[in-house]
């Protein structure tokens, strides 16, 4: 047994490696991304050949992790939050495959939005699929999780969500590891029926989902996850979820006069839950995300019962929580606000220096105010995406990974004379593929442009899957090649890209430009190497 100090992230992927994965799947997206970097450069990953490389996108995760599953050895997939959203189809679906090997479901949510869209919360996810969910306090806890969680996942037949939040995957905390168990041999299920998910076989397997609660709810009863502490004081009792029992506990480094109901594992505790209400006056529930269990309590335990959480109003309904918060809704002194100098200003993140976004977007900005009646331009998820900020200001909507072509489409068909979609090499890739085959089969006229600097650079420049392919899919997929066109994004190309610029938007129909220059950041680190 050695002992590290580890971000949470890491203590989850030395835990899959030390549980005996086979691979891990994923495609990049804060704050899960230093999942699989940590296995990648793994000396153990290296001498077990564990699988590591990035996925195209969440989807095609999922399903080669149940792929991985199926032929009996262990996967581990993650993902951020709004990659469930991606991974949807594959994931509920393998609750009612279930698995051979072992499959543990990593979802990092985002709470405050720090790079993300929303706030959703993957719980929802767990429980709208029926499968158990584990949700660690502090990274001890995620490294042992991950452990029981294959575990489970083998002896039950199902996949099992292990869901962590930005702090969490973020911060460093001493883990202690156990003893490092071999791979799984190769084996396959002995019902041939079970993967085949024809209505014939999916109701009976769905029946089998279903038949599998009692025995998820009486492991969550039971689980060492699920502590119920004593408390003298009964006028309020606490339920904490994760790592919202941290924020609890630091206000009471004597332990807490109420008592306290602890909850790691999912679906919900009943026996203990009722215990705790049958004990108090009130409860107060502090869960990171959603009012899941707020909610949950508000039914379960009957009327008369009084629930303080977020969404009595409690609580902050929105963002993270951390101890000030916490002890703000107590009636704890707390220090909210840390007074900053005047010198001290706020400064809006930008585009690198030498981006080849930059040279893309000035390009942009001038045919732009040339058609700014008839012209707008659709954006994507990415480092591009701050071509909205000043001093661009070249981007109309930013929602989710691939809609900036399907937007731009849906437009042009509204009769917007000029749709412009700007997306990245890795994000096209991802999700933007199938919306330009759309486009073209349409024969909408609209412009797209892949700024393509050849990395996922957002999330710190991994492997992108479309790197030296890109022009090969879009004649692929139908553009003309007339009008697929790559030039180097360079102040001394500034004129040519405005015209070229000029030329593609008075076409109507698909056309495509790609702006290559190799990301600042990347470039940087292999010329230090």
């Amino acid at each position: 047994m050695n002992s590290s100090l580890l971000l949470g992230d890491e203590a989850i992927a030395q835990a899959a490696l030390d549980a005996g994965i086979s691979g891990v799947y994923a495609y990049p997206g804060t704050p899960s991304t230093e999942i699989t970097e940590y296995i990648q450069s793994s000396p153990k990953s290296i001498n077990d050949s564990v699988h590591s490389h990035w996925c195209t996108n969440e989807k095609t995760a999922m399903e080669a992790a149940l792929g991985l599953s199926f032929a009996g050895k262990r996967a581990l997939v993650c993902m951020k939050h709004v990659g469930v959203n991606v991974a949807a189809d594959a994931f509920m679906n393998a609750a009612i495959t279930g698995v051979v090997g072992g499959l543990v479901f990593v979802a990092a949510d985002d709470p405050s939005m720090h790079s993300s869209q929303n706030e959703q919360d993957s719980r929802f996810y767990g429980q709208f699929a029926l499968i158990p969910i584990f949700e660690p306090s502090n990274q001890q806890e995620a490294y042992d999780m991950v452990f029981e969680a294959f575990d489970l996942s083998e002896s039950l037949g199902t996949p099992v969500m292990l869901r962590i939040t930005t702090r969490l995957a973020h911060s460093r905390s001493g883990v202690t590891s156990r003893s490092a168990r071999p791979q799984n041999e190769l084996h396959f299920s002995t019902n041939p029926r079970q993967f085949v998910l024809l209505p014939v076989n999916a109701r009976v397997n769905y029946q089998a989902l279903l038949d599998k609660q009692p025995e998820f709810l009486h492991q969550s009863n039971n689980s060492t996850y699920n502590q119920l502490f004593p408390g003298k004081d009964t006028s309020r009792g606490f339920v904490a979820a994760g790592i919202a029992y941290n924020y609890l506990m630091e206000h009471f480094p004597d332990g807490c006069a109420n008592p306290v109901l602890k909850i790691g594992q999912y679906p919900l505790p009943i026996k203990q839950l009722r215990e705790l209400a049958e004990t108090c006056q009130e409860l107060v529930i502090l869960e990171e995300g959603y009012p899941l269990i707020e909610e949950a309590l508000s039914g379960l335990l009957g009327v008369g019962l009084v629930v303080k959480g977020r969404k009595s109003g409690f609580l902050p309904r929105t963002g993270e929580f951390n101890p000030d918060i916490v002890g703000a809704a107590l009636g704890f002194t707390t220090l909210t606000e840390v007074p900053v100098s005047e010198l001290v200003k706020v400064r809006p993140p930008s585009l690198c220096v030498g981006c080849g976004h930059r040279d893309v977007f000035e390009a942009l900005q001038v045919v732009y105010h040339e058609h700014e009646e008839t012209c707008r331009i659709f954006g994507d998820i990415g480092c591009y995406t701050l071509g909205y900020l000043p001093p661009f200001r070249a981007m109309h909507t930013c929602v989710d990974m691939g809609a900036s072509i399907t937007m731009a489409k849906g437009a042009a068909d509204a009769g917007l004379l000029h749709a412009v979609a700007v997306i990245g090499d890795s994000t096209f890739t991802h999700s933007g593929m199938t919306s330009l085959l759309d486009a073209i089969n349409d024969q909408s006229p609209i412009t797209v442009i892949i700024s393509d600097n050849e990395t996922t650079g957002m999330t710190g420049g991994q492997d992108s899957a479309g790197t030296g392919k890109l022009e090969a899919i879009c004649l692929g997929l139908g553009v003309d090649p007339e009008h697929l066109h790559v030039r180097i994004p360079l102040k001394k190309n500034y004129e040519e890209m405005v015209q070229l610029l000029r030329n593609e938007m008075a076409y109507r129909g698909v056309s495509v430009i790609i702006p290559r220059r190799e990301c600042i950041q990347t470039m940087g680190r292999k010329k230090r190497k």
